[in-house]
């Protein structure tokens, strides 16, 4: 009985900020499917008489929404697969193999995730024109390769130095390298934290928006977020459009949340019971 009234307010609370983010969303989808004319007459928050998919047309004909979609998918994609393997090799280094220093270079890792990426805008505009990758996809491949594999060497690392030194020393005794170790036993072991790093590597890259919009200015290598942002400034677009494009902006990564839910349960269950 004390431990259900305990939960009252917990479930309460979780509520609430259930609430905050899903009334927005709602918010978006309703105004996504109404004409101009009805927002105009009734307001944001009114619900819609028809289905009115203009604006999703409009928007997606007026930026080349398919094209897009394809270089936020090309992006978030290889930063996801890129750099939960880097991830995985330092991590190997560092909390397996327990290299000298290793604290202080944990400590670097974690210092260069911290860095907000405003510091790195012009370093990174300047190192990327000298080399001849501006304005090409490959650039923030590589960029957000770097900044994700510092948060997943971190996160890695200590997984990893908690592995249990009797699987692999049998390992070593049956004649296993440090490869076969690696791709044979660890990796398998450490397969829900990997898969876990894979879905945040992904959207959080889905979601990048600075660093995109510095280093891709042409219409062919732009992302999903940078193109939404450069309408809104241009102020081609009605209050309906805007709503339009927020949902063609958010609902690939809702999907591959959805697709990748248990995946994501799964490695977060695994790690609160190790």
């Amino acid at each position: 009985m004390t431990t259900a009234l305990r939960r009252y307010p917990v479930l309460i609370a979780l509520c609430i900020a259930a609430l905050f983010m899903v009334v927005p969303f709602l918010i978006v989808v309703v105004n996504a499917v109404k004409s101009p004319a009805e927002y105009s007459e009734h307001g944001p928050l009114s619900l819609p008489n028809g289905l009115y998919l203009d604006g999703l047309k409009d928007f997606w004909q007026r930026v080349d929404y398919g094209q897009k979609l394809f270089n936020s998918a090309l992006i978030s994609g290889s930063v996801a697969v890129l750099a939960a393997a880097l991830s995985v090799l330092n991590a190997y280094a560092i909390g397996i193999g327990r290299i000298k220093g290793r604290t202080w270079v944990l400590a670097f890792f974690v210092l260069a995730n911290m860095l907000p990426q405003e510091a790195l805008v012009y370093p990174i505009y300047y190192l990327s024109k000298q080399v001849g990758l501006y304005d090409t996809r490959l650039s923030v491949i590589i960029v957000f390769t770097v900044i994700q594999a510092a948060f997943g060497t971190y996160l890695l690392s200590s997984v990893l130095g908690q592995f249990p030194r009797e699987i692999l020393e049998a390992a070593r005794i049956d004649g296993a390298n440090k490869w076969q170790v690696l791709w044979r036993i660890v990796v398998p072991v450490s397969r829900p934290t990997i898969g876990v790093l894979l879905v945040f590597f992904f959207i959080w890259t889905w979601n990048e928006f600075l660093l995109p919009l510095v280093m891709l200015i042409s219409n062919d290598n732009q992302t999903v977020s940078v193109a939404l942002g450069v309408l809104q400034g241009q102020r081609l677009m009605d209050a309906t459009m805007t709503n339009a494009a927020a949902l063609l902006g958010v609902l690939p990564a809702i999907v591959f949340f959805l697709v990748f839910q248990r995946t994501l349960t799964r490695g977060i269950a695994v790690g609160a019971v190790k």
